[in-house]
């Protein structure tokens, strides 16, 4: 003989030689002849190793107790319990005491990924991910979305779900702004057979979101290649010196070449230029010596005119004080007046005006 003893908190299944036989309430039991008993906790499934749930709920009086779902294979069960989310059930049967809380279940079809309105946002948040797809598109994004690989629909700004289905669900995320492509470090050969390494740039915006998706593959490969192309063609028809000269040529015909093939893309090309033109070691030193060497043929021709302008203005200035004595007098006191700054004391006699003894006396003092 056995005692057992089940708590308010508890319900009993009890099982006479492996056979279910009913269900026991709170209170204290004693067990012979063959008899076992299971306790089951009210806040818990109703399950047992003994038997299967469709033999307990046979029993009138526990299946008036509990609260049943049943879940296909094309859905999901929301379980609440007093109101409150409470997890997701998946294929099944599923029983739950309804002695102390209130179970509810609300059951949603999955049968496509797509979720039905009537469903709170929030509750995503509650959910295991292994059951839905979250998709987020950005306000300057296009989502395009495909089931078993055919597109579905095309998606604004927004939060998105789909439920993880026997459809496969896949996302292409299309970026609408003007975007910036950089084709670096291309290594050509002139005309002339000088390898230059040049860095292009080109911005861009998607026109067709779906069909440069569904029609071409790999668009920005696409157009990268179609620049490399643009500037060899360019590059390999001209000079070292003449590309050098004319980076604005070299920049308008790729632009126009690029422009020729937007349409087949479905982008829109707005600008596009030259960056650097890096060239080799050997001319980059070329270059500079030949620099070096201008700039000093310039700075020479530059002190030639300065000399000739001031020995003219010299002459020019000659010219005028022989012509004019009043301007050469003039000239003199220029001079007196800022050697008599340097000078302490000056004696002057009374035989002539003031200004001929300083004159006299500067001729003197410069024989």
């Amino acid at each position: 003989m056995q005692k057992i003893i089940i708590t308010e908190k508890q319900r009993g299944l009890l099982f006479k030689n492996g056979k279910f036989v009913k269900m026991l309430e709170a209170g204290k039991y004693w067990l012979m002849g063959g008899k076992l008993v299971d306790l089951l906790a009210l806040d818990q499934q109703i399950t047992s190793n003994r038997c299967a749930l469709e033999t307990l709920l046979q029993n009138k009086e526990l299946a008036t107790r509990v609260a049943v779902c049943e879940v296909g294979d094309t859905e999901l069960a929301f379980h609440y319990v007093n109101g409150k989310f409470a997890g997701v059930l998946k294929t099944g049967k599923y029983a739950y005491w309804n002695d102390v809380d209130k179970h509810e279940f609300t059951v949603v079809d999955i049968t496509t990924p797509e979720v039905d309105e009537s469903i709170p946002e929030h509750l995503f948040s509650k959910i295991p991910t292994l059951y839905y797809i979250r998709v987020e598109v950005g306000e300057y994004e296009k989502a395009l979305i495909y089931f078993n690989r055919k597109l579905a629909k095309v998606l604004d700004a927004g939060v998105y779900y789909f439920w993880r289905t026997s459809v496969k669900v896949d996302v292409d995320i299309v970026d609408t702004r003007l975007t910036q492509m950089d084709i670096t470090g291309q290594e050509m050969l002139t005309a002339d057979k000088v390898s230059l390494r040049i860095n292009f740039v080109c911005n861009y915006r998607v026109t067709d979101c779906i069909k440069v998706f569904t029609e071409i593959n790999n668009y920005e490969e696409q157009l990268h290649v179609a620049a490399q192309l643009a500037l060899r063609e360019y590059v390999g028809k001209y000079k070292f010196d003449e590309i050098l000269e004319n980076k604005d040529g070299m920049s308008k015909f790729v632009f126009e070449k690029l422009k020729a093939k937007e349409k087949n893309l479905y982008i829109e090309i707005t600008d596009a230029a030259v960056k650097d033109i890096i060239l080799p070691g050997e001319i980059r030193d070329i270059m500079n010596t030949v620099l070096v060497a201008e700039k000093r043929a310039q700075a020479n021709v530059i002190t030639r005119r300065e000399e000739v302008a001031s020995t003219r203005s010299l002459l020019n200035t000659a010219k005028l004080m022989d012509e004019n004595k009043t301007l050469y007098k003039l000239k003199e006191l220029e001079y007196v007046e800022r050697i008599c700054e340097n000078v302490g004391n000056i004696n002057i006699g009374s035989g002539s005006d003031v200004l001929t003894q300083l004159t006299s006396i500067l001729h003197g003092n410069n024989a």
